[in-house]
């Protein structure tokens, strides 16, 4: 079976994470995708992220009816900053019957170079990679990566934090029951 690893914040999941995912079910580039909540990611500011386990607790939420879809909290438990690295590693020994394959989108590939043992990441993973609008994908890197044409929504979790600090409406931008679980923690109003 193979299982494509959607690593992120998702701070909070939104609706365009969800298309990416049901995009390579679609396609069968995966059986199933597991949602990676990253604790720590060792690029991006952490002052600004939601809880851990609320993080996790949303996008459970947002995945609850698709069998397809499962929410990880492997990194959790790993040494922090998350490494991707050291994730994969993990979990190939853990799951010796899946081969894993990494998603992400044109920005992350951008700063693939930057990340802790990518070459071994390029060697040993198969990397699917989503275009994002302004971020060129280097096609020179080794290994085998997949450059899909996914549909695509300009949505960011930094906008979706903004408008909810500013009380506007998230209608359409997430899964229902997401705005639900945050409007009732009262999450990202500070």
């Amino acid at each position: 079976m193979t299982i494509g690893l959607y690593f992120g914040s998702f701070n909070p999941i939104h609706h365009a994470h969800l298309i990416i995912a049901n995009h390579i079910l679609n396609e069968n580039l995966a059986d199933k995708v597991w949602f990676v909540v990253s604790p720590h990611n060792p690029l991006k500011e952490t002052s600004s992220l939601l809880d851990e386990n609320h993080r996790l607790h949303l996008v459970r939420t947002a995945i609850e009816e698709d069998t397809r879809l499962k929410a990880s909290d492997i990194e959790f438990t790993l040494p922090r900053p998350s490494y991707t690295a050291i994730t994969l590693t993990h979990l190939t020994e853990r799951y010796p019957q899946y081969q894993f394959k990494i998603i992400m989108g044109g920005d992350s590939f951008q700063n693939i170079r930057k990340w802790k043992n990518f070459e071994f990441i390029l060697e040993n993973y198969s990397i699917l990679v989503y275009n994002r609008p302004g971020f060129e994908i280097d096609k020179t890197l080794p290994g085998n990566i997949t450059v899909l044409h996914a549909p695509l929504l300009e949505l960011s979790a930094t906008a979706i934090r903004k408008l909810i600090r500013e009380k506007k409406s998230l209608k359409y931008l997430l899964p229902e029951n997401v705005i639900a679980e945050i409007e009732k923690g009262g999450y990202y109003r500070k």
